[in-house]
């Protein structure tokens, strides 16, 4: 029997109830409008002939693959907006380059090449492929944006002193992580991993025993960035970094996202983009600043610990000419590591930071 609309109660949402070509329904409309209601009647009960007549394959829609893939434990990030514009009755088959280049259109028309390959491309990709899995449809080779995937985005000397007066007022225990990345390049994880005994505040080191690559480095940090190691007192033992409550960080593969939450507030109230400037922008602002400051090439592979030149290459070429002596205007001076550190005073503990670190509370 055809599909009746009927509701609970006099001003509630219509339901759907019957059975067609064998397939018995009771479902919510979603509305309480009647001719809306009706539309989604007529259309359901569509959807299911054709289902019987053609097969799930010629008929499963992306929103139906989608729904799917999540409930098989993938990830839903970003598949609202995706969904949002291929509306509930854009069939699966219908997914093609063509559809997806529309879709990069609308969704993201601004986005660099790899945003549109992470956000649009990749789970649309990953929805398509479980249902090749089941049967449902074919596998898809989805066409990525072409585009330099690795980032190269650093931190003028003047917008790193808003970030880190921001850090001071908004975040203060992150401090010491940003000196070690934006001070010595370490990554995330690195910055978290260096302990007490390890730091040598006296010459600006610390010796880093585990790292992305394997391999061990002493890194070395100019007096600035000392200063902000030192900004909070260390701790008796174990990591420097830590949490707001005082407790070090748990490390793991890929450490260095515990700081994502509080640093995107820092960034924010810096005036930049959170989504732009993240914990490893950091990273590629000490590589930027060190060889613009030194050309030194040698010493910019071996203190940031890369083991091929490829990477470390891009930062020989993107920096301004005045960079260096912008540098030295806000205090930042790698020119001689090491040489140029203050001595610990003769009660041994480190000299007064710098005058933006007064407020950090």
């Amino acid at each position: 029997m055809p599909l009746k609309k009927t509701r609970r109660t006099k001003a509630g949402n219509w339901y759907l109830r019957g059975s067609v070509a064998g397939v018995s329904i009771y479902e919510s409309t979603g509305t309480s409008d009647a001719a809306r209601a009706e539309a989604i009647r007529i259309r359901r009960e569509s959807e299911i002939l054709d289902r019987s007549a053609y097969g799930k394959a010629a008929t499963l829609t992306f929103a139906e693959a989608a729904l799917d893939y999540m409930r098989a434990g993938g990830e839903s990030r970003y598949l609202a907006k995706i969904l949002q514009h291929f509306g509930p009755d854009k069939l699966l088959a219908e997914i093609d380059n063509p559809a997806l280049n529309d879709a990069a259109e609308a969704i993201y028309p601004t986005a660099a090449p790899a945003t549109i390959n992470r956000q649009l491309i990749v789970p649309v990709s990953a929805v398509v492929n479980l249902a090749a899995e089941s049967g449902l449809t074919h596998y898809r080779k989805f066409r990525r944006r072409k585009g330099d995937r690795i980032r190269t985005r650093w931190l003028t000397p003047e917008e790193a002193e808003a970030l880190l007066t921001a850090a001071a007022e908004l975040q203060p225990h992150i401090l010491p992580a940003i000196a070690f990345m934006l001070g010595a390049g370490c990554r995330a994880g690195e910055a978290l991993s260096v302990t007490v005994a390890r730091f040598y505040p006296a010459t600006g080191e610390a010796h880093l025993p585990d790292t992305k690559n394997g391999h061990a480095r002493m890194i070395r940090m100019p007096e600035r960035a000392r200063d902000l190691a030192l900004a909070r007192p260390l701790p008796e033992t174990g990591a420097i970094c830590r949490t707001p409550k005082g407790k070090a960080y748990k490390l793991n593969t890929g450490s260095g996202g515990q700081l994502a939450a509080a640093f995107a507030e820092a960034v924010i109230a810096a005036g930049l983009d959170r989504h732009d400037v993240t914990p490893h922008t950091l990273r590629h602002t000490w590589a930027t600043w060190y060889y613009a400051q030194t050309k030194d090439f040698g010493g910019l592979l071996d203190l940031g610990g890369w083991q091929k030149s490829d990477m470390a290459q891009r930062y020989r070429k993107i920096a301004p000419a005045d960079l260096g002596r912008r540098l030295l205007a806000h205090g930042w001076d790698f020119r001689t590591l090491g040489e140029r550190i203050r001595p610990p005073s003769q009660d041994g503990t480190a000299a007064a930071p710098a005058p933006v670190l007064q407020v950090i509370k």
